[in-house]
């Protein structure tokens, strides 16, 4: 007997039928004589009305009070599966985060979890109960209730299959059947992968993919935990494996895995700094002790002792991080801030690059010929991303897929 970690997104559970459907299967996982662990999002759409009705209140909201209301909604589906495994003749308990006991910092609304207190979930186990815990939230030190971040439900299965040592964690989404090499509503012809590597997942995550939040994935490759992602209505259907790049077959042929798009971007220039040490640690500190992520930077040359900086932010961080530069370009003295949110970041990943050539050239060339200009350029050993206008996302996203014949093999 096993233990198998199942989790379910929102729209694998957006409605009573759904739900119903799902403890089915998680009954059906259970006879085959194994120990299950669901973990489960809110019902599709709740939690985009929930912040909905909080910014009515308050732009931006507080946001422990944010938390609070947001993760209502994992409580609800989490109680309604629980109920429905039930009703179907089997035994089972649902768990909030703070009952589990995920620990995390006090980081509202993208919280990191710093230690899982599992003895509750092993009890339940042992008492043959299948257990469901509500996704994307814990609980502070001081017992405040707390958020993963958008897609933190696949952490919380993540960290618990690592800290029950779970034989196995399934992604179950009901829009996808796997990971493609793009966006399946942007390209037609987007084929999906069997494997990919944690690496790849993680690039393409982190830019834009919306499969899997990146953290999952990067917790999953730090602790060793294998994910397969599966389709909810077809959940006898392979899917995608993420695994080591060791297990990847045929890995020689493989240039580039997939093409992502991400419109969550806005830049921020700062003009006329001065050009001097510690410059740098004034700007972008500020907007780290805030939990702001800034991606790309670029700095210019410096002129008469001042320079031009540029950098991208989440959108969603767009009205705040604008508030925190600004202060710091008074103090600092610079001339302006000039600002753009309709723009987006288009990138190519693939292991291969590691040692093959020609890959970004083949990228600027191809977005030369669909006429986008390209306004900033940032790359890694396995990735190359491109800030183009919003505008143009998908003829970028569909004129790489094709230039790097990524889709269905004839």
């Amino acid at each position: 007997m096993g233990l198998i970690v199942q989790k379910y997104g929102g729209t694998s559970v957006a409605g009573l039928d759904k739900i119903k459907w799902v403890a089915g299967h998680v009954i059906r996982t259970r006879e085959k004589g194994n120990d299950v662990l669901v973990v489960v999002s809110a019902m599709a759409g709740e939690t985009d009305k929930l912040v909905k009705l909080s910014l009515q209140i308050m732009d931006p909201p507080d946001e422990r009070e944010l938390d609070v209301v947001t993760s209502s909604g994992e409580q609800v589906s989490s109680g309604l599966l629980a109920m429905s495994i039930k009703a179907l003749g089997r035994d089972a308990i649902s768990l909030q985060g703070h009952q589990v006991r995920i620990v995390t910092d006090n980081a509202h609304s993208k919280a990191k979890i710093v230690r899982i207190d599992a003895e509750r979930i092993k009890k339940a186990l042992a008492e043959g109960k299948i257990v469901v815990v509500a996704g994307f939230q814990g609980v502070d030190e001081e017992g405040n209730v707390t958020t993963l971040g958008r897609g933190g439900s696949d952490l919380t299965a993540v960290a618990l299959a690592a800290a029950l040592n779970a034989d196995s964690c399934e992604l179950y989404k009901d829009d996808v059947d796997g990971i493609y090499t793009s966006d399946p509503g942007i390209v037609p012809a987007a084929r999906k992968l069997d494997r990919i590597s944690y690496e790849e997942m993680l690039e393409l995550a982190s830019l834009g993919s919306k499969v899997l939040q990146a953290r999952a994935v990067e917790f999953a490759m730090k602790f060793g935990v294998t994910l397969h992602v599966r389709p909810t209505a077809k959940p006898d259907t392979e899917g995608t494996w993420v695994v080591e790049e060791e297990e990847m077959t045929h890995l020689e042929n493989i240039l580039i895995s997939g093409v992502s798009s991400d419109k969550n971007q806005a830049k921020i220039t700062i003009t006329q700094v001065p050009d001097s040490p510690g410059i740098a640690a004034k700007i972008f500190t500020p907007l780290s002790e805030s939990g702001i992520i800034v991606d790309m930077i670029v700095q210019n040359v410096s002129i008469e002792g001042h320079t031009d900086m540029t950098f991208t932010v989440p959108r969603t961080d767009f009205k705040k991080s604008i508030i925190l530069t600004e202060k710091v370009a008074k103090q600092l003295g610079a001339k302006k801030i000039i600002s753009d949110d309709k723009i987006a970041k288009v990138s190519l990943v693939g292991v291969g690059m590691k040692t093959h050539s020609g890959v970004a050239s083949r990228m600027f060339s191809t977005l030369a010929k669909e006429g986008i200009n390209i306004l900033m350029i940032s790359t890694s050993e396995i990735k190359i991303s491109c800030v183009v206008e919003e505008k143009y996302t998908e003829l970028a996203v569909r004129a790489l897929h094709d230039a790097f014949e990524l889709g269905e093999k004839k």
